[in-house]
């Protein structure tokens, strides 16, 4: 796959990620992270590794948002 395609995938990726974490802490508030850490090992006892590594990404999303929220407080 040429480099440039695998850069735009990660970069559409990393918005997904990022959406998908404002749509959870809006339904789920604090707990947020915790469903997407489910969703994440939902998946990789499933065998959907790649869906598995996505909701990780989420999860991660969401913590930082939560962490650069504190840090700003």
């Amino acid at each position: 796959m040429p480099r440039s395609r695998r850069k735009k995938e990660t970069l559409s990726t990393l918005q997904d990620a990022e959406l998908m974490a404002v749509v959870l802490e809006g339904r789920h508030g604090t707990l947020a992270a915790e469903v997407a850490d489910f969703f994440a090992l939902l998946h990789k006892q499933l065998g959907d590794v790649s869906r598995s590594r996505a909701w990780g990404g989420v999860a991660r999303s969401v913590r930082r948002r939560e962490h650069d929220r504190l840090e700003a407080a």
